[in-house]
């Protein structure tokens, strides 16, 4: 017996590949055996003997018949199991002239946020430029503290500036005086 617990392995066999021709026999008997059940149905539905019933289940096996191409068309298991979930929703193809370009395009949410943000970013930009936010009237209080923080630094420097110029006159007059004597 193999380690673990496990049957004989596959290593050894000759493998069986299917030819394409078999698979198509596949198919096909699958298809008859499915036309010959949905006749079966039919037949259960057409034997009141109406004409119009028979030629309205006439039409609707041209549907089916639609129907069981797109389901051949379904990728994977889905083709093999039915589905009957009432919350799926089956795509359907629009032609152009069912298009409604000219009706306002719904928005998904993100798109409509940011279109809102982006309007509410400029509102309130409007608003700060007019000083009527808060954060407006702290820089605008901020920036007249530093105006007048600057004005007294710029008078003292001239003060200073010019009592150094007085002083250095003064002291030019001394040295002229002592001069002339």
């Amino acid at each position: 017996m193999p380690k673990g617990g496990r049957k004989g392995g596959h290593k050894g066999r000759v493998r069986q590949y299917t030819s394409p021709e078999e698979i198509d026999a596949q198919l096909q008997a699958e298809k008859q055996k499915a036309n010959e059940e949905d006749e079966q149905e039919e037949g259960g539905d057409g034997a009141s003997g109406d004409p119009k019933k028979e030629k309205k289940s006439l039409d609707s096996d041209e549907s089916e018949d639609e129907d069981d191409d797109y389901q051949q068309k379904r990728k994977g298991v889905e083709g093999l199991i039915d589905i009957e979930n009432p919350n799926r929703v089956a795509q359907t193809t629009k032609k152009v002239t069912q298009l409604d370009l000219d009706g306002p395009k719904e928005l998904s949410r993100r798109e409509r946020e940011e279109i809102e943000k982006q309007k509410a970013k400029e509102r309130y930009m409007k608003m700060h430029l007019a000083g009527k936010t808060e954060q407006a009237k702290a820089d605008l209080a901020r920036l007249a503290i530093i105006r007048k923080q600057r004005e007294e630094a710029a008078r003292k420097k001239e003060e200073e500036r010019k009592a150094k110029d007085d002083a250095t006159l003064s002291g030019k007059r001394m040295q002229s005086l002592s001069l002339n004597k």
